[in-house]
């Protein structure tokens, strides 16, 4: 038997689930056996008993028990072997890249980590493609949800990672949104200021407003343009950074995002359009400090084809955006 280990879990870890931590870190380690630490306490994250899914933060002691000696019950993962047409999308993904960032057009479909039934096929398995010239593996910064687009950042050394993921957690960085919605908001430009919640059960990954319990989420919005008031194109700005947090907070719009059937059901939809049923929800723009230079660095991401064709059909010009985060300024 090994020794108790106390770990830190690393800023390109945040929000991992404790049991895909442990499967990253110790791939012997059978589900079954972690359950079993977690039940007689001898798993403990901060000094308190934890749950399987228990999503972790940058910095979190992890108390690790010792590991049993022996052949292993279970054999290490073999390193994923990204295939070059994959290894390409990736490369051409690219926004912007220096020796400390690396910033992607992430496609929508591709998840950035792993999940139930997903095996290697999200982006964290992948990131040996995008090493390029570095002796490091990129990390992740941050998150996008599997179907949204736009604009993502990879750390490429160990110390810009750390300082990007600071510049998210302090809001020293700012995030730009677009989204299409069905449906066209009571005001043009707002603030909307509604705590939310993750619902228990098999609604788990769905959050709902709660006003009592809810975690305080704020967004800020305007109309970019609008077609006849069926359909508008919103730019919107995350204050928090709660799960899901566009998607809700649209809902209570009353103006749910196209193609979002999970929160805005049959109204995410519009009927005899031909309007694709893809999520209309882009990442369009990040501005944050620099994590060597400490200068402002703002990476645009144009967006993917099935809002592209949205826009042409509604009759939107991505011109008249403007540039980024301008309205919010003041607010």
């Amino acid at each position: 038997m090994t020794d108790v280990q106390i770990l830190t879990v690393s800023p390109d870890e945040a929000e991992l689930r404790l049991d895909r931590w442990f499967k990253r870190h110790f791939p012997t380690v059978a589900h079954g056996l972690l359950e079993k630490w977690l039940r007689a306490g001898n798993v403990r994250v901060d000094g308190k008993r934890a749950k399987s899914n228990q999503r972790l933060d940058a910095g979190q002691s992890i108390r690790v028990p010792p590991l049993p000696t022996g052949p292993a019950p279970v054999a290490a993962p073999k390193p994923l072997v990204v295939d070059e047409k994959t290894a390409r999308m990736l490369r051409d993904a690219v926004l912007y890249m220096d020796d400390d960032i690396i910033a992607l057009n992430k496609p929508p479909g591709l998840a950035v980590q792993g999940g139930t039934g997903m095996a290697d096929n999200h982006l964290d398995a992948m990131l040996d493609a995008l090493r390029f010239d570095a002796t490091e593996r990129p990390r992740l910064v941050h998150r996008l949800d599997k179907d949204t687009s736009g604009v993502l950042l990879l750390g490429r050394t160990a110390s810009a990672t750390a300082k990007l993921a600071a510049s998210f957690k302090s809001r020293a960085a700012r995030k730009c949104y677009w989204a299409l919605v069905a449906g066209m908001p009571s005001h043009r430009q707002g603030r909307i200021d509604a705590p939310l919640s993750k619902l228990g059960g098999k609604g788990a990954e769905k959050v709902a407003v709660d006003e009592d319990d809810g975690k305080h989420a704020v967004t800020y919005f305007r109309v970019v343009d609008n077609a006849l008031r069926r359909a508008a194109w919103l730019e919107m700005e995350p204050r928090t950074g709660r799960t899901h947090q566009l998607r809700a907070h649209c809902v209570l719009l009353g103006t749910p995002i196209m193609g979002d059937g999970k929160y805005g059901g049959k109204d995410a939809l519009i009927e005899g359009t031909g309007v694709s049923r893809k999520l209309h929800l882009h990442a369009r723009a990040v501005r944050l400090p620099h994590p060597r230079t400490g200068k402002l660095l703002e990476v645009l991401a144009p967006p993917p084809t099935h809002i592209k064709a949205s826009f042409a059909f509604f009759g939107f010009s991505e011109s008249d955006a403007g540039r980024p985060f301008e309205a919010f300024e003041d607010e």
